[in-house]
């Protein structure tokens, strides 16, 4: 029988074969360019921030429910940077909501009375409907607390071009009781020199808090603020605030307030000495600071 073979083939003819190479997909890489824009714009965006800080008369004997003697309407402009502080007097006579015409700094009381947590939202909405500026986020200083912020920074120096609050024009270095004795003395000024002399005190605690020579206390410094602040800015908020801040300090705020010629001293049915506001001056100072 025939066997059938297949023909054989020579090693030279066989073709070589070639390695096909495979390609990687690259992972996309976020450029340095983008990545920088979006640095930027977390610290200039939004491009205005307005927060209402709110002191609080609260106590041990008076309990949580007590009035906002200091009421500072602030707004932070990251890009400029520009962070502008207007004061506004506890006896304005307003509008509150829900209320009716009430003393202005009440409006935090009513709605603490009411519902504990709640007083900060009530003080914003007032703020909102009488100034007609936009509050988003509220600051609430509970006064008792001044004492171990002001002391965890080594004490702060204020400068006074003139007299107030028992002390001479000049410098002068106060520790956590000496600071909150000069914001809530009542026998040296009135209301218009109180609130000038909060924002002084304000701006020293802002300066010394944001000194690098103040750093290395900054835990001790967080801490007695947690314990002492209420506020409603997140987190994530609190880097591009604190930023624009450093970079107003540095350069000066623009601190003002409700003047003695933006109102009218008044006297109610029932008795109260308030300050009817006279919304034309009053609007004007508000819209060089807020815009609108």
């Amino acid at each position: 029988m025939f066997e059938i073979t297949q023909p054989t083939r020579r090693m030279d003819q066989f073709q070589p074969v070639r390695a096909i190479p495979v390609r990687k997909k690259k992972k996309p890489q976020l450029r340095a360019p983008i990545l920088l824009a979006l640095i930027v714009a977390y610290f200039i965006a939004p491009l205005r921030t307005n927060i209402l800080l709110l002191g609080t008369d609260d106590s041990p004997e008076r309990g949580s429910a007590g009035r906002t003697d200091t009421i500072i309407l602030t707004t932070i402009v990251p890009l400029k940077p520009y962070v502008g502080m207007l004061s506004v007097p506890r006896d304005l006579w307003v509008n509150i909501p829900d209320v009716g015409e009430q003393r202005v700094n009440t409006a935090y009381f009513f709605s603490e009375a009411q519902q504990a947590g709640a007083g900060a939202e009530a003080a914003m909405d007032t703020i909102q409907q009488n100034f007609d500026v936009p509050v988003r986020y509220y600051v609430v200083i509970h006064m008792q607390g001044v004492i171990e912020v002001i002391d965890s920074l080594g004490g702060v120096d204020i400068e006074l071009e003139s007299a107030i609050s028992g002390l001479s024009a000049g410098t002068h270095h106060l520790d956590g009781m000496g600071a909150l004795m000069f914001a809530r003395d009542r026998s040296m000024s009135d209301d218009f020199g109180r609130m000038a002399g909060a924002q002084t005190l304000i701006s020293a605690v802002l300066k010394k808090a944001l000194h690098p020579s103040s750093w290395a206390g900054l835990p001790q410094f967080t801490f007695a603020i947690t314990q002492t602040v209420d506020t409603n800015i997140p987190p994530w908020q609190a880097p591009r605030l604190l930023f624009a801040l450093a970079r107003a300090t540095s350069s000066g705020m623009d601190s003002r307030t409700i003047t003695r010629e933006m109102v009218t001293p008044f006297t109610t049915a029932g008795g109260a000495q308030v300050l009817l506001p006279n919304w034309e001056a009053i609007n004007l100072t508000v819209k060089e600071m807020f815009g609108g």
